[in-house]
């Protein structure tokens, strides 16, 4: 439960239709098992104690009695088990029979989930046999305790307040008005469901849609335990479908028509994090639910998820594709309205041959098209100087031509040659003013021609490198209208990529792929043997790891600590742990002290849930400090 990882798992016992003591050993088998995995949260099947398809047997006294004992036999096999467990079972109550979700903590039984929605339709009668449970939870007394029976109950980790979980019954969640809706307002970031959904064609699939669906909407945790095999098949089958969902995304799924356990980590602090930022989902003013502390102990969990190295791409081919196409056409559209308002004659890019120049070159052609203008109306330009080499200057002029467009050469050398003369700056020095004086002689020069030609200058930086402060101030910083501003790196690679691969014309798809294969770099400094001499990634760091780092610090507010923990997951064989600390350090320092440039950003179109705009997104002080972050990280890596 470090980091705010719980462990939850879903199980469909082997049971036999009111054979209530085989089902008890079956059932304890299951926990005991998921013990063994470090699960802190178990679900069981609806009415799983006797079986869900008893039909009028559920009026026999026997079998109610059995249930009861077997009941409190489980709780008692729970009394070693670090977990709060739901298993489904029938309860008379004040003479009227109540299908339940007992739930089960240290040898004790916490409460009773009542199933407020009753299907009578089709193939199901449960009102034959059940009473719906009450409006509002109450107490009653079970085997002498006092104990919670009702709908959404709140039963809350003592030691983890966001641990929050509530239970409903599997119409429940089919109905219109879900009760777990009431208990994710006050505060339920777990739903369970002990459900008996037999299976019909497609039914499947509409299954694990509304469970990801409402797993999104309550943005929660939800975690679905299914009947299976073992259930009457007089006129239904149960598939067994297991499904645990966390915000929209199915993380586990079981395969239908065999009785099994998923078990994954959900991460409760995310959860609690993009409530945190979703005004619309709102606590109601004062608390009308029913609270119950369970009891699990706070230790690391062994992650047995994933995350993708690359979290801002799609790892789907078809679904990548699909994805860069649609930020493609955001770009260009923002850039059309933009030159439309302003009027401009022309688009000023600068090219350098690069990934990012390529990219705003590709942009600005698309919104061209939308706009219905000449492509040669848009002006390309080239401004070689001292770093620059052959292959990044026959590629952008390559470039330039096969999309039609307008090329200038505007060599800048003389220029910058003459700003060091004046400002006493000795040409050998290659210091970052040596650096920076050509990124600035670039950006006037650009800012210039548009002035002269009635233009506009297309930004072409990244916001990894807005991120990193990878950027001169007022250099390539600054544009007219910056369409790659929320667009990250490794993101940037995968929109050329798809713009190489879905053009018709070979000549421009070979220069795009070696733009592709060409490291990234500033070329800012000298040659070596007439290659790249000025690799970004060495100095700074791989693009990926800080994508990483970037996505998860400000998508979901992760502190160092646990982002380093995922990133070692994530990249684990591919970077040493000391790699990703020493880098997530470098991020975490020049994230903060680089945001003065990010304060003052132009105009540029959001694409993806993570943006930096001072006017939208991202609003930070520019003398924000850094170290509560750092010592986070250091005591994440010293303690392990």
């Amino acid at each position: 439960m470090k980091h705010g990882f719980v462990k939850a798992a879903a199980a469909t016992p082997d049971i036999r239709v009111a054979d209530v003591a085989y089902n008890q050993e079956k059932i304890c088998a299951c926990i005991r098992e998921a013990a063994e995995l470090g699960a802190k949260i178990l679900v069981f099947p609806e009415l799983c104690i006797t079986g869900y398809t008893c039909g009028d047997l559920f009026g026999q006294d026997v079998l109610l009695k059995a249930a009861r004992q077997a009941l409190s036999e489980i709780a008692r096999d729970t009394v070693d088990k670090d977990m709060l467990v739901f298993v489904g079972t029938p309860l008379c109550v004040d003479g009227k029979l109540y299908n339940t979700a007992a739930a089960l903590n240290r040898g004790k039984i916490l409460g009773f989930t009542t199933k407020t929605f009753l299907p009578n339709y089709g193939e199901f009668y449960e009102m034959r046999q059940f009473t719906p449970g009450p409006q509002e939870a109450r107490h009653i007394f079970f085997e002498g305790e006092r104990v919670p029976f009702g709908p959404q109950i709140l039963f809350q980790a003592s030691d983890m307040e966001e641990l929050v979980v509530s239970a409903e019954i599997c119409e429940d969640v089919w109905s219109p008005a879900p009760p777990s809706i009431q208990a994710a307002l006050e505060g339920a970031t777990m739903i369970v469901n002990c459900s008996a959904s037999d299976e019909t064609i497609g039914k499947d699939t509409y299954r694990r849609e509304l469970i990801q669906g409402q797993s999104a909407r309550l943005i929660a945790g939800y975690v679905y335990a299914n009947a299976g095999e073992g259930e009457s098949t007089t006129d239904l089958v149960f598939g067994g479908h297991n499904i645990i969902a966390e915000n929209g995304v199915i993380l586990q799924e079981a395969k239908r028509f065999r009785n099994d356990m998923i078990c994954t980590e959900i991460d409760v602090r995310r959860l609690v994090s993009e409530r945190r930022k979703n005004t619309t989902f709102r606590t109601p003013e004062g608390r009308s639910l029913i609270r119950v502390k369970f009891q699990v102990e706070i230790e690391k969990t062994e992650l047995t998820r994933t995350f993708p190295q690359q979290p801002f791409v799609p790892g789907d081919p078809q679904v990548r594709a699909k994805r860069c196409e649609e930020i493609l056409t955001i770009q260009a559209m923002g850039l059309k309205k933009r030159l439309a308002h302003t009027r401009a004659k022309t688009a000023v890019v600068g090219i350098s041959g690069g990934l990012d120049s390529t990219l705003a070159l590709l942009v600005s052609a698309r919104a061209f098209d939308l706009l219905g203008r000449y492509k040669k109306e848009i002006l390309a330009v080239t401004m070689p100087c001292f770093g620059t080499t052959d292959r990044t200057y026959h590629n952008a002029c390559q470039m330039a031509v096969k999309l039609g467009v307008s090329l200038r050469e505007v060599p800048i050398g003389d220029a910058v040659n003459i700003h060091f003369r004046d400002i006493g700056h000795a040409q050998e020095d290659h210091s970052v003013t040596y650096e920076n004086s050509q990124a600035r002689e670039r950006t006037q020069v650009l800012m210039d021609i548009a002035n002269k030609d009635g233009g506009m200058v297309i930004g072409t930086g990244d916001m990894s490198e807005l991120a990193l402060g990878w950027a001169t101030y007022n250099g390539d910083h600054m544009s007219m209208y910056g369409v790659n501003a929320s667009v990250p790196k490794t993101l940037v690679r995968h929109l050329v990529k798809h713009a190489a691969d879905t053009t018709e014309d070979e000549e421009l798809k070979a220069v795009l792929y070696d733009v592709l294969d060409t490291p990234v770099s500033p070329e800012l400094l000298p040659p070596k043997e007439g290659n790249i001499a000025q690799k970004t990634e060495d100095l700074v760091g791989p693009y990926e790891l800080h994508d990483f780092f970037l996505y998860y610090m400000i998508r979901f507010g992760y502190e160092p600590g646990k982002i380093y923990r995922l990133a070692e997951n994530a990249f684990e064989g591919k970077y040493e742990p000391a790699v990703i600390k020493k880098w997530l350090n470098t991020f975490c320092r020049r994230f903060f002290s680089q945001q003065f440039k990010r304060s003052c950003l132009p105009d540029g179109p959001k694409v993806g849930t993570v943006a930096l705009s001072p006017r939208g997104d991202w609003r930070m002080p520019s003398d924000a400090c850094a170290a509560e972050w750092l010592e986070d990280l250091e005591n994440s890596f010293t303690r392990g």
